[in-house]
């Protein structure tokens, strides 16, 4: 995967929820700022209920930027919903042939699975422009994906959790959306976990959810054979008038607790201002101690 350079275009499309020119801005001027070129997909603000333009729509401009030699990072304006809607009408061929980075995070765990699973080429899970609204930790999380894009590493020292499991991992990293992978369990671009540091975080879903979603990937072998597991944010979750009883990481522990591979929990990334990119498909080293966490990722 080539490295980023100053004067590279970074082509913003929206493949799932409507986007608005204001929410885009802060992030456009920042990216300007530190010598990049920014353009924008040509349905970016179309709008067609709550998707950004039609399926066709959106699908033209991610193809468009993913064929298009002289955009280097396709970048996506925000999650929601939309892109398991899309994903079966792109052509890949000459992404193939010239592979460039595609960041996002959440909705976009879609295009995650399948250039990580199909393609066997790295991506970025990073903010995305409707987060960045200059809060300062969203711009620490914007400087980590510049970051990861033009050194093709990422390098982080984190504090400890109550639930983590001490030990070293080497591996691929894999992961994303925790209910996106979920949506794909079974598909073409469906994970194979085995060996490899599976990432996940989510947000506003029940607690009982989580633990059918847990359930799903144990039953489905994903959880065995990991090398080690990274949980990242875990938002907003819900619960029923009768409680689920435990919170979302003791369901989590539960379903990995008989495992040897070690745990973190509480690793900064997802939907959390401190959204820090993680190269997903690339080489990852994790090392949980009682003192610290340390998680290294190379592009290669």
């Amino acid at each position: 995967m080539k490295l980023l350079h100053k004067g590279d275009i970074i082509r913003i499309v929206a493949p799932a929820r409507a986007i608005t020119e204001d929410e885009l801005m802060s992030s456009v001027h920042f990216l300007q700022e530190q010598g990049y070129q920014v353009e924008f997909g040509d349905h970016l603000f179309c709008r067609h209920h709550q998707f950004a333009g039609t399926d066709a729509e959106r699908t033209a401009d991610f193809q468009d930027a993913l064929d298009t030699e002289r955009v280097k990072v396709v970048w996506c304006a925000r999650g929601g919903y939309g892109c398991l809607r899309i994903i079966d009408r792109l052509d890949f061929s000459k992404f193939a042939l010239a592979p460039k980075w595609v960041c996002g995070y959440s909705d976009v765990t879609v295009f995650h699975t399948y250039i990580n699973s199909i393609l066997r080429q790295p991506s970025l899970h990073a903010i995305m422009p409707v987060n960045v609204q200059g809060s300062e930790a969203a711009f620490g999380s914007l400087r980590t994906m510049l970051s990861a894009l033009e050194t093709g590493e990422v390098s982080y020292t984190v504090a400890v959790h109550p639930l983590n499991r001490t030990g070293e991992a080497k591996g691929e990293l894999c992961g994303g959306n925790l209910s996106v992978l979920y949506a794909v369990n079974g598909s073409v671009s469906d994970l194979n976990t085995d060996g490899k540091i599976l990432f996940i975080e989510d947000l506003d879903e029940y607690l009982y959810h989580i633990d059918r979603i847990m359930m799903c990937l144990k039953r489905s072998g994903k959880l065995e054979n990991l090398s080690g597991l990274v949980v990242g944010g875990m938002e907003d979750m819900h619960d029923n008038a009768i409680a689920y009883g435990k919170s979302v990481e003791e369901i989590i522990w539960e379903h990995v607790e008989e495992y040897q591979y070690p745990v973190c929990f509480g690793f900064p990334a997802g939907h959390i201002p401190d959204n820090r990119a993680l190269i997903l498909g690339g080489t990852s080293m994790l090392k949980v101690t009682k003192e610290h966490v340390q998680f290294q990722i190379r592009a290669t």
